[in-house]
Protein backbone atom coordinates (compact mmCIF):
# COMPACT_ATOMS: atom_id res chain seq x y z
CA UNK A 1 0.00 0.00 0.00
CA UNK A 2 1.65 3.20 -1.17
CA UNK A 3 0.51 6.39 -2.86
CA UNK A 4 1.26 6.82 -6.54
CA UNK A 5 3.34 9.94 -5.73
CA UNK A 6 6.08 7.76 -4.23
CA UNK A 7 6.80 5.93 -7.47
CA UNK A 8 9.83 7.05 -9.49
CA UNK A 9 10.51 10.14 -7.37
CA UNK A 10 13.92 10.66 -5.79
CA UNK A 11 13.78 13.04 -2.87
CA UNK A 12 16.99 14.79 -1.80
CA UNK A 13 18.64 13.25 1.25
CA UNK A 14 19.91 15.21 4.22
CA UNK A 15 22.27 14.32 7.07
CA UNK A 16 20.97 13.76 10.56
CA UNK A 17 22.02 16.22 13.26
CA UNK A 18 25.23 15.28 14.98
CA UNK A 19 26.21 17.52 17.87
CA UNK A 20 24.75 20.75 19.18
CA UNK A 21 23.49 23.67 17.12
CA UNK A 22 22.02 27.16 17.50
CA UNK A 23 19.49 28.73 15.14
CA UNK A 24 17.19 31.72 15.09
CA UNK A 25 14.16 29.67 13.97
CA UNK A 26 13.66 25.95 14.48
CA UNK A 27 11.04 24.26 12.28
CA UNK A 28 9.88 20.81 13.38
CA UNK A 29 8.27 18.78 10.62
CA UNK A 30 9.39 18.08 7.06
CA UNK A 31 6.03 17.93 5.32
CA UNK A 32 4.64 20.49 2.89
CA UNK A 33 3.94 23.12 5.57
CA UNK A 34 7.37 22.88 7.18
CA UNK A 35 9.24 22.95 3.88
CA UNK A 36 7.27 25.97 2.64
CA UNK A 37 8.03 27.77 5.91
CA UNK A 38 11.72 27.01 5.41
CA UNK A 39 11.59 28.18 1.80
CA UNK A 40 10.00 31.54 2.64
CA UNK A 41 12.23 32.16 5.66
CA UNK A 42 15.26 31.42 3.52
CA UNK A 43 14.05 33.89 0.89
CA UNK A 44 13.85 36.53 3.63
CA UNK A 45 17.38 35.85 4.85
CA UNK A 46 16.28 34.33 8.16
CA UNK A 47 18.57 31.86 9.92
CA UNK A 48 16.48 28.70 10.27
CA UNK A 49 16.88 24.95 10.76
CA UNK A 50 14.29 22.34 9.84
CA UNK A 51 14.37 18.93 11.54
CA UNK A 52 12.38 15.87 10.48
CA UNK A 53 12.17 12.71 12.57
CA UNK A 54 12.20 10.47 9.49
CA UNK A 55 12.54 11.53 5.83
CA UNK A 56 11.02 14.68 4.38
CA UNK A 57 7.49 14.18 3.00
CA UNK A 58 7.26 10.79 4.71
CA UNK A 59 4.10 11.60 6.68
CA UNK A 60 0.71 12.92 5.62
CA UNK A 61 2.09 14.91 2.67
CA UNK A 62 2.87 11.81 0.62
CA UNK A 63 -0.75 10.63 0.98
CA UNK A 64 -2.53 13.74 -0.27
CA UNK A 65 -4.73 13.82 -3.36
CA UNK A 66 -2.83 17.04 -4.17
CA UNK A 67 -5.64 19.43 -5.00
CA UNK A 68 -4.75 23.11 -4.79
CA UNK A 69 -7.92 25.08 -4.28
CA UNK A 70 -9.62 27.82 -2.30
CA UNK A 71 -12.87 25.89 -2.46
CA UNK A 72 -13.02 23.88 0.75
CA UNK A 73 -16.38 22.19 0.59
CA UNK A 74 -19.50 24.25 1.28
CA UNK A 75 -17.68 26.51 3.72
CA UNK A 76 -18.41 30.06 2.64
CA UNK A 77 -22.08 30.24 3.65
CA UNK A 78 -20.99 28.96 7.07
CA UNK A 79 -18.23 31.55 7.30
CA UNK A 80 -20.69 34.36 6.61
CA UNK A 81 -22.52 33.34 9.79
CA UNK A 82 -19.51 32.55 11.94
CA UNK A 83 -16.94 35.24 11.07
CA UNK A 84 -18.82 37.76 8.91
CA UNK A 85 -18.60 38.88 5.31
CA UNK A 86 -15.27 40.72 5.57
CA UNK A 87 -13.40 37.81 7.17
CA UNK A 88 -15.07 35.31 4.85
CA UNK A 89 -13.77 37.41 1.95
CA UNK A 90 -10.30 37.41 3.52
CA UNK A 91 -10.36 33.63 3.85
CA UNK A 92 -11.17 33.35 0.15
CA UNK A 93 -8.51 35.91 -0.79
CA UNK A 94 -5.63 34.31 1.14
CA UNK A 95 -6.45 30.87 -0.24
CA UNK A 96 -6.64 32.27 -3.77
CA UNK A 97 -3.24 33.87 -3.15
CA UNK A 98 -1.98 30.45 -2.08
CA UNK A 99 -3.17 28.94 -5.38
CA UNK A 100 -1.38 31.68 -7.31
CA UNK A 101 1.78 31.22 -5.26
CA UNK A 102 1.85 27.52 -6.16
CA UNK A 103 1.41 28.47 -9.80
CA UNK A 104 4.35 30.87 -9.52
CA UNK A 105 6.63 28.32 -7.85
CA UNK A 106 5.55 25.47 -10.11
CA UNK A 107 6.48 27.54 -13.15
CA UNK A 108 10.10 26.61 -12.45
CA UNK A 109 9.43 23.05 -11.25
CA UNK A 110 8.42 20.07 -13.37
CA UNK A 111 5.68 18.74 -11.10
CA UNK A 112 2.74 18.09 -13.44
CA UNK A 113 1.01 21.32 -12.42
CA UNK A 114 -2.34 21.72 -14.19
CA UNK A 115 -5.06 24.32 -13.85
CA UNK A 116 -8.45 22.80 -13.17
CA UNK A 117 -11.92 23.84 -12.10
CA UNK A 118 -12.71 22.59 -8.58
CA UNK A 119 -16.32 21.55 -7.99
CA UNK A 120 -18.35 20.77 -4.89
CA UNK A 121 -21.39 18.73 -5.85
CA UNK A 122 -24.50 17.39 -4.16
CA UNK A 123 -26.31 14.21 -5.15
CA UNK A 124 -29.76 15.36 -4.11
CA UNK A 125 -29.76 18.81 -2.50
CA UNK A 126 -29.67 21.66 -4.99
CA UNK A 127 -30.60 24.17 -2.28
CA UNK A 128 -27.31 23.56 -0.46
CA UNK A 129 -25.37 24.38 -3.62
CA UNK A 130 -27.50 27.44 -4.32
CA UNK A 131 -26.92 28.68 -0.77
CA UNK A 132 -23.15 28.35 -1.22
CA UNK A 133 -23.24 30.10 -4.60
CA UNK A 134 -25.27 32.94 -3.08
CA UNK A 135 -22.74 33.30 -0.24
CA UNK A 136 -19.91 33.53 -2.77
CA UNK A 137 -21.75 36.21 -4.76
CA UNK A 138 -22.15 38.21 -1.54
CA UNK A 139 -18.45 37.89 -0.80
CA UNK A 140 -17.65 39.16 -4.29
CA UNK A 141 -16.72 35.94 -6.09
CA UNK A 142 -18.50 34.67 -9.21
CA UNK A 143 -18.66 30.85 -8.98
CA UNK A 144 -19.52 28.41 -11.75
CA UNK A 145 -22.96 26.90 -11.06
CA UNK A 146 -23.94 23.74 -12.94
CA UNK A 147 -26.44 20.87 -12.84
CA UNK A 148 -24.35 18.56 -15.04
CA UNK A 149 -20.94 16.99 -14.53
CA UNK A 150 -18.49 14.48 -15.97
CA UNK A 151 -19.11 12.17 -13.02
CA UNK A 152 -20.64 8.75 -13.75
CA UNK A 153 -23.83 9.51 -11.79
CA UNK A 154 -26.40 12.32 -11.85
CA UNK A 155 -26.02 15.27 -9.50
CA UNK A 156 -28.48 17.84 -8.20
CA UNK A 157 -26.02 20.69 -8.75
CA UNK A 158 -22.42 21.78 -8.29
CA UNK A 159 -20.59 25.01 -7.56
CA UNK A 160 -17.18 25.49 -9.15
CA UNK A 161 -14.06 27.61 -8.75
CA UNK A 162 -12.20 28.14 -11.99
CA UNK A 163 -8.39 28.45 -12.24
CA UNK A 164 -7.63 26.13 -9.35
CA UNK A 165 -4.96 23.45 -9.74
CA UNK A 166 -3.58 19.98 -9.14
CA UNK A 167 0.02 18.74 -9.15
CA UNK A 168 2.49 16.04 -8.12
CA UNK A 169 3.39 16.96 -4.52
CA UNK A 170 6.60 14.94 -4.17
CA UNK A 171 8.05 16.19 -7.46
CA UNK A 172 7.37 19.69 -6.14
CA UNK A 173 9.02 19.01 -2.78
CA UNK A 174 11.97 17.20 -4.36
CA UNK A 175 12.91 20.41 -6.15
CA UNK A 176 11.88 22.97 -3.53
CA UNK A 177 13.79 21.22 -0.73
CA UNK A 178 17.12 21.32 -2.58
CA UNK A 179 19.47 23.65 -0.76
CA UNK A 180 17.27 24.09 2.31
CA UNK A 181 18.83 23.72 5.75
CA UNK A 182 17.29 20.39 6.72
CA UNK A 183 18.27 17.57 9.06
CA UNK A 184 16.52 14.25 8.53
CA UNK A 185 16.24 11.34 10.98
CA UNK A 186 16.48 13.92 13.74
CA UNK A 187 13.77 13.19 16.27
CA UNK A 188 12.91 15.83 18.89
CA UNK A 189 12.42 14.00 22.18
CA UNK A 190 11.73 16.92 24.50
CA UNK A 191 12.04 20.65 25.06
CA UNK A 192 13.98 22.27 27.88
CA UNK A 193 13.22 25.98 27.71
CA UNK A 194 14.36 27.20 24.29
CA UNK A 195 16.36 24.04 23.66
CA UNK A 196 15.16 21.04 21.63
CA UNK A 197 16.72 17.75 22.65
CA UNK A 198 17.14 15.32 19.76
CA UNK A 199 18.53 11.81 19.53
CA UNK A 200 22.01 13.08 18.57
CA UNK A 201 22.32 16.61 19.84
CA UNK A 202 20.59 19.72 21.13
CA UNK A 203 19.31 22.75 19.20
CA UNK A 204 19.04 26.14 20.89
CA UNK A 205 16.52 28.39 19.14
CA UNK A 206 14.94 31.82 19.47
CA UNK A 207 11.67 30.99 17.73
CA UNK A 208 9.92 27.71 17.01
CA UNK A 209 7.48 26.55 14.31
CA UNK A 210 5.58 23.34 15.05
CA UNK A 211 4.62 21.81 11.69
CA UNK A 212 4.14 18.24 12.91
CA UNK A 213 0.61 17.67 11.55
CA UNK A 214 -0.90 17.29 15.06
CA UNK A 215 0.97 19.42 17.66
CA UNK A 216 3.02 17.40 20.12
CA UNK A 217 3.12 19.84 23.06
CA UNK A 218 0.27 18.94 25.44
CA UNK A 219 0.94 21.58 28.10
CA UNK A 220 -0.13 24.52 25.94
CA UNK A 221 -2.84 25.35 23.44
CA UNK A 222 -5.37 22.59 24.29
CA UNK A 223 -5.05 21.12 20.80
CA UNK A 224 -6.07 17.72 22.16
CA UNK A 225 -9.49 19.28 22.80
CA UNK A 226 -9.61 21.55 19.77
CA UNK A 227 -9.04 18.81 17.17
CA UNK A 228 -9.69 15.22 16.25
CA UNK A 229 -8.41 13.18 13.30
CA UNK A 230 -10.31 11.82 10.34
CA UNK A 231 -9.17 8.93 8.16
CA UNK A 232 -9.95 8.62 4.43
CA UNK A 233 -8.98 6.33 1.57
CA UNK A 234 -7.95 6.58 -2.08
CA UNK A 235 -7.95 4.30 -5.10
CA UNK A 236 -6.10 5.11 -8.32
CA UNK A 237 -7.59 3.19 -11.24
CA UNK A 238 -6.72 2.74 -14.90
CA UNK A 239 -9.50 2.90 -17.52
CA UNK A 240 -11.50 5.35 -15.48
CA UNK A 241 -13.02 8.44 -17.07
CA UNK A 242 -11.33 11.80 -17.63
CA UNK A 243 -13.61 13.97 -15.52
CA UNK A 244 -12.10 17.29 -16.70
CA UNK A 245 -11.87 18.81 -13.23
CA UNK A 246 -11.63 18.12 -9.51
CA UNK A 247 -14.78 17.07 -7.63
CA UNK A 248 -15.71 16.59 -4.00
CA UNK A 249 -19.06 15.67 -2.44
CA UNK A 250 -20.55 18.22 -0.07
CA UNK A 251 -21.26 15.32 2.30
CA UNK A 252 -18.18 14.46 4.36
CA UNK A 253 -18.94 10.77 3.84
CA UNK A 254 -19.13 11.24 0.08
CA UNK A 255 -16.42 10.83 -2.54
CA UNK A 256 -13.82 12.96 -4.27
CA UNK A 257 -12.38 12.64 -7.76
CA UNK A 258 -9.44 13.90 -9.81
CA UNK A 259 -7.32 12.62 -12.67
CA UNK A 260 -3.58 12.16 -12.81
CA UNK A 261 -2.34 11.33 -16.31
CA UNK A 262 -4.23 8.15 -17.31
CA UNK A 263 -5.42 7.44 -13.76
CA UNK A 264 -8.62 8.38 -11.97
CA UNK A 265 -8.23 8.98 -8.23
CA UNK A 266 -11.31 8.16 -6.17
CA UNK A 267 -11.34 9.19 -2.51
CA UNK A 268 -13.79 8.37 0.26
CA UNK A 269 -14.71 5.65 2.75
CA UNK A 270 -13.88 8.10 5.52
CA UNK A 271 -14.41 7.91 9.28
CA UNK A 272 -13.10 9.34 12.51
CA UNK A 273 -9.78 7.66 13.33
CA UNK A 274 -10.41 4.76 15.67
CA UNK A 275 -13.96 4.26 14.38
CA UNK A 276 -15.29 2.06 11.59
CA UNK A 277 -15.94 3.29 8.06
CA UNK A 278 -16.29 2.27 4.45
CA UNK A 279 -12.53 2.32 3.74
CA UNK A 280 -11.29 0.81 0.45
CA UNK A 281 -14.20 -1.64 0.30
CA UNK A 282 -16.60 1.22 -0.35
CA UNK A 283 -14.39 2.60 -3.10
CA UNK A 284 -13.89 -0.79 -4.74
CA UNK A 285 -17.63 -1.45 -4.79
CA UNK A 286 -18.16 1.95 -6.41
CA UNK A 287 -15.47 1.30 -9.00
CA UNK A 288 -16.93 -2.10 -9.91
CA UNK A 289 -20.34 -0.56 -10.49
CA UNK A 290 -19.36 2.54 -12.45
CA UNK A 291 -16.02 1.49 -13.98
CA UNK A 292 -16.34 -2.30 -14.39
CA UNK A 293 -13.37 -2.54 -16.74
CA UNK A 294 -11.06 -0.46 -14.56
CA UNK A 295 -7.85 -1.85 -13.12
CA UNK A 296 -6.73 -0.84 -9.64
CA UNK A 297 -3.20 0.52 -9.81
CA UNK A 298 -2.61 2.07 -6.36
CA UNK A 299 -4.41 2.36 -3.07
CA UNK A 300 -3.55 4.28 0.08
CA UNK A 301 -5.01 6.08 3.10
CA UNK A 302 -4.49 9.44 4.69
CA UNK A 303 -5.37 11.30 7.87
CA UNK A 304 -6.54 14.85 8.52
CA UNK A 305 -6.74 17.06 11.59
CA UNK A 306 -10.24 18.51 11.95
CA UNK A 307 -10.79 21.74 13.90
CA UNK A 308 -13.79 22.94 15.87
CA UNK A 309 -14.94 25.50 13.31
CA UNK A 310 -13.52 24.26 9.99
CA UNK A 311 -10.67 26.80 9.91
CA UNK A 312 -6.99 25.90 10.35
CA UNK A 313 -4.97 26.91 13.40
CA UNK A 314 -2.07 28.97 12.08
CA UNK A 315 -0.23 31.44 14.31
CA UNK A 316 1.01 31.77 17.88
CA UNK A 317 0.95 28.32 19.53
CA UNK A 318 -0.61 29.63 22.72
CA UNK A 319 -0.77 32.78 24.82
CA UNK A 320 1.91 31.38 27.08
CA UNK A 321 4.38 30.67 24.26
CA UNK A 322 5.04 33.99 22.54
CA UNK A 323 7.85 32.79 20.26
CA UNK A 324 6.29 29.47 19.30
CA UNK A 325 4.09 29.11 16.21
CA UNK A 326 1.92 26.31 14.85
CA UNK A 327 0.37 25.15 11.59
CA UNK A 328 -2.28 22.46 12.01
CA UNK A 329 -5.94 21.57 11.51
CA UNK A 330 -6.04 21.73 7.73
CA UNK A 331 -9.46 20.00 7.53
CA UNK A 332 -8.63 17.91 4.41
CA UNK A 333 -7.28 20.91 2.45
CA UNK A 334 -3.64 20.43 3.31
CA UNK A 335 -1.94 21.66 0.15
CA UNK A 336 -3.57 25.09 0.07
CA UNK A 337 -3.49 25.45 3.85
CA UNK A 338 0.22 24.55 3.93
CA UNK A 339 0.93 27.42 1.55
CA UNK A 340 -1.19 29.78 3.66
CA UNK A 341 0.81 28.65 6.71
CA UNK A 342 4.11 29.24 4.94
CA UNK A 343 3.13 32.76 3.93
CA UNK A 344 1.58 33.74 7.27
CA UNK A 345 4.20 32.26 9.60
CA UNK A 346 7.15 33.64 7.66
CA UNK A 347 5.56 37.09 7.89
CA UNK A 348 5.05 36.68 11.63
CA UNK A 349 8.65 35.58 12.13
CA UNK A 350 10.07 38.63 10.34
CA UNK A 351 7.61 41.01 12.00
CA UNK A 352 5.67 41.85 8.85
CA UNK A 353 1.98 42.68 9.39
CA UNK A 354 -0.34 40.30 7.59
CA UNK A 355 -3.98 41.33 7.26
CA UNK A 356 -5.16 37.71 7.11
CA UNK A 357 -3.54 36.46 10.31
CA UNK A 358 -6.50 37.12 12.64
CA UNK A 359 -8.72 34.61 10.79
CA UNK A 360 -6.47 31.68 11.65
CA UNK A 361 -5.34 32.57 15.18
CA UNK A 362 -5.30 29.47 17.43
CA UNK A 363 -6.47 31.69 20.30
CA UNK A 364 -9.97 32.15 18.84
CA UNK A 365 -13.04 30.97 20.76
CA UNK A 366 -13.42 27.27 21.47
CA UNK A 367 -17.17 27.50 22.07
CA UNK A 368 -18.44 25.05 19.50
CA UNK A 369 -20.53 21.85 19.74
CA UNK A 370 -17.60 19.85 18.36
CA UNK A 371 -15.64 20.68 21.52
CA UNK A 372 -18.13 18.70 23.63
CA UNK A 373 -18.11 15.81 21.15
CA UNK A 374 -14.31 15.68 21.35
CA UNK A 375 -14.41 15.79 25.14
CA UNK A 376 -17.05 13.07 25.32
CA UNK A 377 -15.09 10.81 22.97
CA UNK A 378 -11.93 11.25 25.05
CA UNK A 379 -13.72 10.62 28.35
CA UNK A 380 -15.40 7.48 27.02
CA UNK A 381 -12.14 6.00 25.77
CA UNK A 382 -10.19 6.94 28.88
CA UNK A 383 -12.71 4.90 30.89
CA UNK A 384 -12.58 1.91 28.53
CA UNK A 385 -10.74 -1.00 30.13
CA UNK A 386 -8.08 -2.47 27.85
CA UNK A 387 -4.38 -3.26 27.99
CA UNK A 388 -3.66 -1.36 24.77
CA UNK A 389 -3.39 2.34 25.69
CA UNK A 390 -2.18 5.31 23.67
CA UNK A 391 1.01 6.80 25.15
CA UNK A 392 -0.19 10.29 24.18
CA UNK A 393 -2.85 10.73 26.89
CA UNK A 394 -3.79 7.19 27.89
CA UNK A 395 -6.88 6.56 25.73
CA UNK A 396 -7.92 3.02 24.84
CA UNK A 397 -6.66 1.91 21.43
CA UNK A 398 -8.96 0.24 18.91
CA UNK A 399 -7.86 -2.50 16.51
CA UNK A 400 -8.20 -1.47 12.85
CA UNK A 401 -8.64 -4.82 11.10
CA UNK A 402 -8.57 -3.27 7.62
CA UNK A 403 -5.17 -1.60 8.02
CA UNK A 404 -3.85 -3.95 10.73
CA UNK A 405 -3.09 -1.06 13.12
CA UNK A 406 -3.94 0.11 16.63
CA UNK A 407 -5.76 3.45 16.38
CA UNK A 408 -6.67 6.04 19.00
CA UNK A 409 -10.26 7.39 18.74
CA UNK A 410 -9.41 10.36 21.00
CA UNK A 411 -6.68 12.17 19.08
CA UNK A 412 -5.80 9.95 16.12
CA UNK A 413 -2.44 8.41 17.01
CA UNK A 414 -1.84 5.14 15.17
CA UNK A 415 0.52 2.24 15.80
CA UNK A 416 1.60 -0.84 13.90
CA UNK A 417 0.63 -4.29 15.12
CA UNK A 418 4.01 -4.41 16.90
CA UNK A 419 3.45 -1.01 18.56
CA UNK A 420 5.60 1.21 16.32
CA UNK A 421 4.31 4.79 16.00
CA UNK A 422 2.73 5.54 12.62
CA UNK A 423 0.85 8.82 13.18
CA UNK A 424 1.14 11.44 15.93
CA UNK A 425 0.31 13.21 18.30
CA UNK A 426 1.86 10.33 20.28
CA UNK A 427 5.58 10.97 20.20
CA UNK A 428 6.85 7.45 20.67
CA UNK A 429 6.11 3.76 20.28
CA UNK A 430 3.40 2.00 22.26
CA UNK A 431 5.69 0.48 24.88
CA UNK A 432 6.95 1.36 28.32
CA UNK A 433 10.44 2.33 27.18
CA UNK A 434 9.43 4.97 24.64
CA UNK A 435 5.95 6.25 25.31
CA UNK A 436 6.19 9.81 26.52
CA UNK A 437 4.75 12.68 24.49
CA UNK A 438 6.83 15.85 24.17
CA UNK A 439 5.73 18.31 26.83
Amino acid sequence: MSALWQENVKLPQFHSLSGNKTTDVLIIGGGMAGILCAHFLGENGVDYTLVEGKRIASGITKNTTAKITAQHGLIYHKLLKSIGIENARKYLEINQLAVKKYEELCGAINCDFQKKTAYVYSHDNRKKIEKEADALYRIGYNPKFSVVSRLPFPIAASVGFEDQAQFHPLKFIAKLAQGLNIYENTFVKEFIGNKAVTNNGEIVFKKLIMATHFPINNKHGLYFLKMYQHRSYVLAIEKGENIQGMYVDEDRKGMSFRNYKDLLLIGGGSHRTGKKGGNWSELREFSQIYYPYAKEKYYWATQDCMTLDGLPYIGQYSKGLCDCYVATGFNKWGMTSAMVAGMLLSDMIIGKKNDYANIFTPQRSMLNPQLFINGLEASKNLLTITKKRCPHMGCALKWNAVEQTWDCPCHGSRFSKEGKILDNPANGDNNADNSTSVS
